[in-house]
This record gives C-alpha cells, structure tokens and sequence, in this order.
C-alpha cells in the first residue's frame, strides 16, 4: 500500500513510534533502536506503508538541526573555549585517522584513489542525533564521555563546509567540478569565490550579531505580551530563519543553528526556549531514526548480504580502532576512549547528504553510492546494539565507570530553586547564596528580569509552573523549592505540580494570607510563610514600645501571639473550608488568645512593678548605708 497521504503517512509513523519503542525500552534496547526498528518494518522494502521515506527525511532533519541549537543554549562561549581541544585537537585527529583507515579499506578493496579519498572523509563523520540520543539514554551525555563526544562531532559539523568545497576536486573532469562547487552554494551558485566567502562570513555575522543584540528586546516584547504559544512560535521562527539563512549561503543549517544557540546560551530567555522547543526536538528526531530505519534497503542487503554487512562491520571496526588510538594517545582513560569510540563508530546523517553530492559531482557511481548509503544506514541502525554490548560487557563491572563530571552549566545541580524574585525571594535568596548554597532564579516578569540583570543577578525568565521549565532547571537534583511569585493561583498549581512529580523536593511557600496559606497546605507544601505576618508582629511591638511598654514585655507579647496562632493555625487546617465551623473555631480560639495574652501581661506589667520596688528599696539602703 502506497500512502499518498500526508496524514497516512503521518498516522504509520506515530503509530510505529508509540508500538515499537515501549517494547524496545522495556527490551533493554533503548529508544533509538526502537525507532529504527519501527522506520525498518513500515518502510518501503519490509511492508512498504509509507512509500519512499525521501521527502520525510527533509522535514525529520530539522531534528537534528533543533537538537544543535538546544546544544548550542548549553555551551556558553567560555565552556567552548575550555573545550577547544576536544574539538580542533582530537575532533580533528579522528577525522583524519578514520578518513585514512576507511580510505586504506577502499584502496585494498580496489577503489581509485579519489573515490577512497572521497569515501573515507564522507564515512569518518559520524550521528551527532544518533550518539548524543545514546549518551543521554545512558546518562552520559554530561560527563567526560559527553564532552569529549561532543567536541568531535562539533568538529564534524564545522568540517561539512570545507568538504563541499574539497570533495569536487575529486571528480572525473573540471566540468563536473564546477557544476558541483556551484550547485552547493545555494542562491549563491556561479558567483566569484570572493563573493561566496564574503557572504559566508556575512550569514556567521548576522547571527552572532543579532543573537546578541536584536533577540533581547523582540523576546522581551513579545515575553510582556503573556502569551505562551506566541513565544513557542518565535522560538521556532529564531530556528528556522538562523538554518534557512545559513543553507542559502551554503552551510550547514545545524552548524548555524547551533552557533545561534550558543550566542543566546547567556540570554535570561534560554531556559524558556529550551523548554518550547525540547518537544518538538523529541518528536522530530524519532521521526528522524524511523525515516533512517525505512531508508534501509533490505532489497540491496538481501543481494549482496555478506559484501554489506562486512563493509558496514568494517567501518565500525575501524572507525572504533581510529577513534580509541586517538584518545589513549592523548592521555583519555582508556575505558571512556573506548566508550567514545563506540558511540561515534557508525556514519552520519551527513554522509547522505554528501554522497548524494558527490554522485551529482560524479565523484563515485550511483552504485557505489547506494552501496555506501546502505552501509551508513546499518551502521546507525547496529549502534545501539554496539554500545549496548559494550554497556553489559565492559561500563556494567563493578567499579568500572566513575560517577561522572558534571560540565560546569549553570544549573547544574542546583541546592534550591526560587520561583519568583520579587521583593520577597530576594531577600531569602541572598540569605541562601552568602552561605554559597547553588541557586536557580525564575521569574516570570520580563521588566522585573530586566531591571535585576543590570544588577548582576542571573535571573531565567520563564513560567516556573511549567513541568518542562522546572526540569531544565534542576527540580530532580535540587533540594528545596522556594515559591515566592506574586500570582495566588499559580503558585497553588506551582505547589501541586512540583510535589507531585517532584517528591525529593523540600517546598516552602508564601501565602499571602491564611487562607492562601491552607490552599498551600492542601496540595503538599512542606511549609508556607505568610508574607505580612512577621513583619506585622515587628509593626506591633514598635508601638507597644513607643506605648511606654517595656522592651521584655513587648517581646513576650510578640512571642505569645506568634505561638498561639502557629498552635491555631494548624488546629484550623482541618475544618478549613467549613464556614460557619470555621468562623466559630476562629472566634473561640481569639477570645482564648486575647484571655491568655491579657493574663500573661498583667503578671509581667506585676513582676515589673515587684522588680521595681526591689530595685528602689535597694537603692534606698545603699544610699542609708
């Protein structure tokens, strides 16, 4: 069956998602492998219910190129200069071992020299969705492992640009490499090089520029109009605008989409854009494993099975072999040299795109290139079930993988979470960070975000309600959760939310009253604290003391009444709620209040006087004496 249908074909896909994956995690085999399995079954050479999985590849690509740009809110520009060489030192080795390990296989195969060239440097890059998806499945994705992971594929990425203009070299006669030199320069194709490379460095500048200094007040326009899907759409529009521009100039749309990324890593809008756009990030990348798993060409493999899974075998062999010399040779622990080695020994969703273009270029044969497309296609597939192997073999020993380094990111295991830095989360924030405790600032006014930075504080704007922005921000390591924002209702539902999905959360609310406060209570804070309460006891006892009281009666007045309306209000709690019960408990327990209070005065105000007259009869002695 040949689905013509957009929402047919929308229907296999969601439904091969939601049916395989569960099964592949509950199976042990991870997600990815999930996805792939599913794109294998319903794809056009198992039982053929989506058609070819050509123009759903091009959407599910935008997966990857939104996965770099939530890398990109990540790395701020410091950390990527920590890590350059990860990315300029080793990214750089790996490229060129595996290019040259890959290449000796097609030389000993009988390949010409430009096509193992061309083969090797296409098969040495490998899946920045595939390895990243991995890691963080297994929880390395932050970890030394991570980022040295990491640092190589960015280099990969930035490689993609000289490869457009190195592989045409390669081809059979000038003709076809001046077709393809312009073919891959977008609108730009026949113009001068100088032109090319001008407007190359243009589209860089025009990002780094306007990430820096026109995304500000448009996310601060549209963040004061308080509407949530209007943010959504323009964090989107930011992606796609920044991956059309650099795909018009010839680049990589992920390579800009994570340099856009990380030119907004130090905005007070980064948590809020990554929480917008995590979803869509999930769900086009499972579209892009299941476009990957229909792509494989089972008619292909089914024709020459031992040649395929030998040459794929091959290139994860020796892309591993490459790989783990490099990082033994640069002093990495050998067993995250080989954990990086196996998460990176499969090709890339690059090498489809470049060996489309070198066939174009008439570099390799629309043969070899289906040949290659089918090995990349099962070295991705096979990876998950590599690093799996490695997994239960090698990292589940006792003692065999370390508690990992947490890069040095912001939030990063926070001690405590403010919701809410207005006039009363201030206060108690600064009590928590001059005692050097960890802390994660939300609030969800863009004046209030705006006015504090100019101060120094780093303030993340954002719906702190939200389950997603509350994740990115550290509730599932944290400690406590301090809920300080000015809105009633939202921050019951803040409260709700947080106890029920995060329970290692210790939650101390304000409530603006007592009623808020029982609201409080009810859905699960730990503790609440009335805003005007302490400082209204403060506001009492200045009067009793300009009254004339003395400064110990004054004080075991305040001590009283804050004691019998602690002992009241949880006396209330239950009945809250109950009017006419409540309201006669209230009264009952005030006039009991007052009685105790007025009693507990006047023995004071006589020990006072008794104290008094002591005092003067004793001076009277001393004086007679």
């Amino acid at each position: 069956m040949h689905a013509e249908s957009f929402l047919t074909q929308a229907l296999v896909y969601l439904a091969a998602g939601v049916i395989s994956v569960p099964i592949a995690k509950r199976l042990g085999l991870g997600s990815v492998l999930g996805y792939l399995i599913a794109g294998a079954v319903v794809g056009p050479f198992v039982l053929d219910l989506v058609g070819e999985p050509g123009d759903v590849m091009k959407f599910a690509e935008f997966g990857v190129v939104i996965l770099l740009f939530l890398i990109g809110l990540e790395v701020r520009p410091a950390l990527l200069w920590e890590m350059r060489r990860s990315i300029f030192g080793l990214g750089l080795l790996q490229m060129l071992s595996s290019a040259a390990a890959v290449g000796a296989i097609a030389l000993a195969l009988g390949a010409p020299l430009s096509v193992a060239t061309a083969v090797g440097l296409i098969l040495a890059m490998s899946s920045t969705a595939i390895v990243l998806s991995n890691l963080e499945e297994k929880g390395l994705r932050q970890g030394p492992v991570g980022q040295v992971a990491f640092g190589v594929l960015l280099f990969q990425d930035l490689a993609v640009i000289p490869l457009f203009a190195l592989l045409p070299l390669l081809a059979h006669g000038p003709v076809a490499a001046e077709a393809a030199a312009s073919a891959h320069a977008g609108v730009l194709g026949g113009q001068p090089e100088l032109v090319r490379v001008l407007a190359t460095f243009g589209a860089v500048a025009v990002v780094v520029v306007g990430g820096r200094y026109l995304t500000r007040p448009i996310f601060r326009f549209i963040a004061a109009a308080r509407l949530r899907e209007i943010f959504t759409a323009s964090a989107l529009l930011l992606v796609v605008a920044v991956a059309a521009l650099m795909e018009l100039v010839g680049l990589s749309p992920a390579l800009g989409a994570f340099l856009a990324g990380v030119v907004l890593a130090e905005s007070e809008f980064r948590r809020e854009l990554e929480t917008d756009i995590e979803p869509f990030r999930g769900l086009l990348l499972g579209l892009f494993f299941i476009t990957v798993g229909a792509g494989l060409n089972f008619q292909l493999i089914a024709e020459r099975p031992v040649v395929i899974v030998s040459l794929t075998l091959g290139l994860m062999v020796a892309k591993f072999a490459a790989m783990f010399a490099m990082g033994v040779a640069l002093r990495k622990n050998r067993r995250d040299a080989g954990t990086v080695a196996v998460a990176l020994a499969q090709g890339g969703e690059f090498a489809f795109v470049l060996l489309g273009f070198v066939t174009a270029s008439r570099v390799l044969t629309a043969d070899e290139a289906a040949l290659a497309t089918a090995v990349v296609a099962l070295s991705m597939a096979l990876t998950p079930l590599a690093f799996l192997a490695w997994e239960r073999l090698v990292l589940a020993r006792p003692g065999a993988l370390a508690e990992p380094e947490r890069l040095p990111f912001d939030t990063d295991e926070p001690d405590a979470i403010v919701a809410g830095f207005g006039r009363f989360g201030q206060i108690a924030t600064r009590l928590l960070t001059a005692n050097d405790f960890k802390v994660v600032l939300l609030d969800s006014s863009i004046e209030q975000i705006d006015t504090l930075r100019r101060f120094g504080w780093r303030v993340h704007y954002g719906d702190a309600a939200r389950l997603d922005l509350l994740r990115a921000a550290g509730a599932d390591k944290a400690k406590i959760l301090l809920v300080a924002i000015d809105d009633k209702d939202k921050a019951v539902e803040l409260v709700k939310a947080a106890t029920e999905y995060f329970p290692n959360l210790t939650i101390i609310s304000r409530a603006f009253d007592r009623r808020h406060a029982y609201e409080l209570i009810r859905v699960g804070g730990d503790e609440v604290v009335r805003e005007t309460f302490e400082s209204a006891l403060l506001f009492g006892k200045k009067a009793l003391l300009r009254l004339g009281l003395s400064d110990r009666r004054a004080a075991r007045a305040v001590s009283l009444f804050r004691e019998h309306d602690l002992k009241l209000f949880h006396k209330l709690a239950p009945v809250y709620g109950e009017q006419d019960q409540y309201a006669m408990a209230v009264r009952d327990s005030r006039e009991t209040m007052e009685k105790l209070l007025s009693e507990e005065m006047r023995r004071l105000r006589k020990e006072e006087a008794e104290e008094a007259d002591n005092d003067r009869a004793a001076a009277q002695r001393a004086q007679a004496g």
